[in-house]
């Protein structure tokens, strides 16, 4: 097989080019001629090299399936024309000059690769920290930009941040999601998010910015397949590997020439300099002439107007000096430190304090509240000393409210922190994102307060959350900030506030956030081992277990759940047992293990009821509804889910009450009253669209789309089920596609449009076979066999009906006397 290095890799390109032609295994195998189980042994690597014969025969079925879908294309299928263009590219360096060589180079780099598209093209631009690698690529990039029409990418790796460098996996994950895969599209694996990349980009014009990086191993999985991009690096290493291995132009970016320096003072500081010529020289030496230094002095001697720069000069001599005693290394690059005490020692010293404090902050950027906390002053103070930082080039605006630090003066910083500062900072730091974290879960998940941590106020000063709306912007703005606080207190001794964290942000998480999900829990369950935190641990492994399931990893997840729920009933907690019965069961139900789950549900229920925890009933006898829809006794499910009803609304959760009225709608429907069913599923979309539950909204969407084509309006029940998979692609519910997927089907047949129902049935059954969920299994292949028999195909049509006969006759679902009755209409 081309390309994949080995069997697993192999397996998995071969799944995914059968996914994105829509064929079940069986279907591919017919086409090719080869049995299903041999194409199964190799997606699951079983097989490690397949016969040429074979890999050629599934190639050409493969290719031949794709060309006829092309002819028959799917409206709500992304395509194309409508890939976003991202536009990531930071503001163009004000007052860039110099590098024309440079600049020239990388000019005729890029029309060599005009002239020779046989490569990715890379640009390594490596240089000392300081010397204006970042400038001289963005301001570039900005030139050439429009000779890459679909779009830029950018990301600062952070490879020289001793905590926080960007891995690999989340740099692709940032990458698909601004590329517009969709959530249940990022695949969990590194070597399955760059092969996803490398789809996403094949043949599109790009120019991607990867900026910071620590080596070439940060970057080699973020590199395109096609030669239609242009990738620049920019590193303070060599990235020889790059060079050797991958082909790329380096580009070793030097001091700037002292005329250079010159003119770049001349632009910040203006006539100066060409009233004081030699001192402006002296300048420009001291600061080793280093663009970022450059930039310091300048601002500090414009802010000193009525200075001459030949006292300036003598004054950062001196700095020099002093510092020169302190250091033994005799690195000349170091004589930037002095430029930057300089420039500090000229703050006030409670503003000089917060630059000290600021370098502590493990996340990529911060907000006022967040500096008041690590400084531990009131938020005007915060704001001010910001502003003066800024204005002093110590600090840089990363967008609206929001701060960041070159690593070179975060360092700087960190270096200059004492350790009563840092631990004091540290602390203050983390219970204010701990507590906002907490004051803004309980405006918008006020009924599940008693199964968060109890945490006090921030001593600090904390943001006004008063509407949920506010509550749900901060948690969004500042998510990047949580799970590097997450990371940073497992890695260093402050493992309650992981746990808490963690435990504390479950449901807000769980709203389709699964990669930022599976970091923190991953790390809290971690550092609850370490701590022997028997609670923490099986709050994490119930956050791990909920991730999975939501993923599809079904296994996975009931593996976790298990776990969770002997920790809990060890450690004695009540709520934490019930919660983990209840989700458990979701899934064993989803997989089809009826018994297990409704010995669960029944356990779940009499311990809910013990405690006296009305939530937790409420959310088994919502399950208890569900599971009667699905074995269609409609009106037992009713009686479940009113009671579940009427428990929500007694306790005020609103999102458990949207749950109900949507499920409500499924037994509503099953027993033929649409116009109540309509009533519901409405009730239970505008509910999720105020909570900002997505996963309700596109849920309550499939129900409305699903009733709809039962009333005969295929039309309005399309727009549902096509905003339904939209919503589901999002937040990465794979099981909601397959429903999505399956309605979309249904409403093509009803609508006269057999090919297109085939296409959507076989999506629903690729994205249900690799999840395990044999009910939209089972739904795919009856809508397989309608489509099939509609398109004249009356063999593929049995084929399908029985398939559809046995999976539900497994489930024990009535639905199996509907698929037989069709299969014998045409045996």
């Amino acid at each position: 097989m081309p390309g994949p290095p080995t069997a697993k890799r192999g397996g998995e390109w071969l799944r995914g080019r059968r996914e994105r032609s829509m064929l079940t295994q069986e279907e591919l195998a017919e086409r090719a001629g080869v049995d299903a189980r041999t194409i199964r042994d190799i997606e699951t690597g079983r097989t490690a090299q397949p016969r040429a014969s074979t890999v050629r025969a599934l190639m050409d079925a493969l290719t031949e399936a794709e060309q006829q879908r092309l002819g028959t294309p799917v409206t709500d299928l992304p395509g194309p024309q409508s890939a976003p263009r991202p536009r990531e590219l930071p503001p163009d360096p004000v007052g860039f000059v110099g590098r024309s060589q440079q600049l020239t180079e990388l000019e005729q780099l890029l029309d060599a690769a005009a002239r020779q598209p046989n490569a990715v093209v890379i640009s390594a631009v490596s240089g000392t920290a300081g010397v204006g690698k970042t400038a001289l690529a963005v301001h570039w990039a900005h030139r050439v930009a429009d000779r890459f029409p679909d779009g830029q990418l950018y990301l600062n790796l952070r490879g020289y941040d001793p905590d926080q460098p960007v891995a690999p996996a989340d740099a692709l994950a940032r990458f698909l999601a601004a590329l517009g895969v969709p959530g249940s599209d990022i695949p969990l694996d590194v070597d399955e998010r760059s092969a996803r990349y490398r789809t996403a980009i094949a043949g599109r014009r790009m120019l991607i910015l990867l900026d910071n990086a620590s080596s070439v191993e940060q970057v080699r999985l973020l590199l395109p397949g096609t030669d239609s991009c242009l990738v620049m690096v920019t590193s303070r290493d060599s990235l020889a590997g790059l060079v050797a291995v991958h082909g790329a132009y380096r580009l070793n970016l030097e001091l700037l020439p002292a005329a250079d320096a010159r003119v770049l003072l001349r632009e910040l500081i203006g006539n100066r300099v060409d009233a004081e010529p030699d001192a402006a020289a002296t300048l420009a030496a001291q600061c080793a002439y280093l663009p970022l230094a450059l930039r310091l002095a300048a601002e500090l001697a414009a802010s000193r107007p009525s200075t001459p720069l030949t006292d300036l000069a003598g004054e950062l001599a001196d700095q020099q000096r002093r510092l020169d005693l302190l250091d033994a290394g005799g690195d000349p690059r170091s004589a930037v430190t002095a430029v930057f005490s300089w420039s500090v020692r000229n703050l006030p010293p409670d503003v000089a304090r917060t630059f000290r404090l600021l370098g502590l902050h493990p996340g990529p950027s911060m907000e006022p509240y967040a500096v008041a906390a690590l400084t531990g002053t009131d938020l005007e103070h915060a704001r001010r000393s910001l502003g003066l930082l800024v204005r002093a080039h110590l600090v840089n605006t990363t967008g609206p409210v929001r701060y960041g630090m070159h690593d070179l003066l975060r360092a700087y910083a960190t270096n200059l922190a004492t350790a009563n500062d840092t631990d004091a900072a540290l602390d203050r730091l983390f219970d204010y994102y701990l507590a906002t974290s907490a004051a803004a879960m309980d405006r918008l998940y006020p009924a599940e307060t008693y199964l968060r941590p109890r945490i006090p106020p921030a001593a600090t000063p904390m943001p006004e959350l008063s509407d949920p709306n506010l509550a749900r912007a901060w948690l969004d703005a500042e998510r990047p900030c949580l799970v590097a606080v997450a990371t940073h207190t497992a890695a260093h001794g402050r493992p309650g506030h992981t746990v808490r964290l963690s435990a504390t942000l479950y449901r807000y998480l769980d709203g389709g956030l699964y990669t930022d999900a599976l970091t923190i829990h991953d790390h809290a369950r971690d550092a609850a081992e370490q701590a022997g935190d028997r609670t923490g641990q099986a709050q994490a492994r119930h956050g791990l277990g909920t991730v999975y399931w939501q993923l599809g990893r079904y296994e996975s997840a009931i593996e976790y759940f298990q776990q969770a729920l002997a920790l809990f009933r060890q450690s004695g907690d009540r709520a934490g047992e019930i919660r983990a019965l209840h989700n458990l069961s979701g899934v064993e139900l989803r997989m089809g293990r009826y018994g297990p789950a409704a010995d669960n549900l029944d356990l779940a229920l009499a311990k809910a009821r013990e405690a006296g925890d009305r939530l937790g009933e409420a959310r088994v006898l919502t399950a208890r509804g569900v599971a009667e829809n699905w074995f269609g006794r409609y009106g037992s499910a009713r009686d479940f889910l009113r009671q579940a009803l009427t428990l929500s609304q007694s306790a005020g959760d609103r999102g458990l009450e949207a749950t109900a009225l949507c499920n409500l709608g499924d037994a509503e429907q099953g027993v033929g009253h649409y116009d109540s069913a309509i009533e519901h599923y409405g009730e239970a979309l505008a509910l999720s669209r105020e909570l900002g539950h997505q996963s309700g909204e596109a849920f309550s969407l499939t129900g409305l789309g699903t009733v709809h084509t039962r009333l005969g309006q295929p039309e309005q029940a399309a727009k549902y089920h096509r905003q339904a998979l939209a919503l589901f692609r999002d937040i990465g519910d794979r099981d909601g596609e397959a429903w999505a997927h399956n309605g979309l089907g249904e409403t093509a047949l009803a609508g006269d449009r057999p090919a297109e129902a085939r296409d959507h049935h076989t999506a629903a059954l690729t994205t249900a076979s690799d999840t395990g969920a044999p009910d939209q299994q089972a739904h795919a292949h009856l809508g397989l066999g309608h489509a099939y028999r509609a398109l004249g195909e009356p063999a593929q049509a049995r084929r399908h009906y029985r398939r559809a006969v046995a999976l539900y006759t497994e489930l024990d679902s009535p639905e199996a006397e509907t698929a037989g009755a069709y299969l014998a209409e045409d045996p």
